[in-house]
C-alpha cells in the first residue's frame, strides 16, 4: 500500500519519487570495532548481523571497495587475511539477487599496524 501511495502522489505531483523499500534491511557489525588497532600479523574476524529486507538477497563483504567474499549467512563470522600497515574500511553491503547493492551496509575502519 505504501509503495501505491508514493507512486500515486509522484503521478500527481508531475514528479519521480524513487521507491526503495531498504528500510526493512539493516546490517551490524560487531567486530571489529570502529577504530580497532590491529597487528599486521593477525587475520581480522569480522562478526556481523544482517536483517536483508524484502530487496535483499545476500551480503558481500569488502575491504577497501574491494569485495572479498559472498556470504550467504545473514548472522555469523568471517576471517579475513593480514592486511597491510595503514587504514582499512570492511563494509558489509547488501545485495540483491543480481549481485547489485540495495543501499544498506555497515563499515567499520580498522588501523593495521
Amino acid at each position: 500500500m505504501r509503495i501505491l501511495n508514493l507512486l500515486a502522489i509522484s503521478f500527481f505531483l508531475g514528479c519521480y519519487v524513487p521507491v526503495v523499500l531498504a528500510a526493512d534491511a539493516s546490517v551490524t557489525i560487531s567486530s571489529p570495532t570502529d577504530g580497532a588497532k590491529i597487528s599486521s600479523k593477525s587475520k581480522i574476524k569480522v562478526s556481523y548481523d544482517v536483517t536483508r529486507g524484502q530487496q535483499g538477497d545476500h551480503v558481500h563483504l569488502y575491504v577497501d571497495e574491494k569485495e572479498i567474499v559472498v556470504l550467504r549467512k545473514l548472522k555469523g563470522d568471517y576471517t579475513v587475511e593480514p592486511l597491510d600497515a595503514g587504514k582499512h574500511a570492511i563494509c558489509i553491503k547488501i545485495v540483491n539477487k543480481g549481485h547489485t547493492p540495495i543501499g544498506v551496509q555497515a563499515c567499520t575502519n580498522v588501523n593495521i599496524i
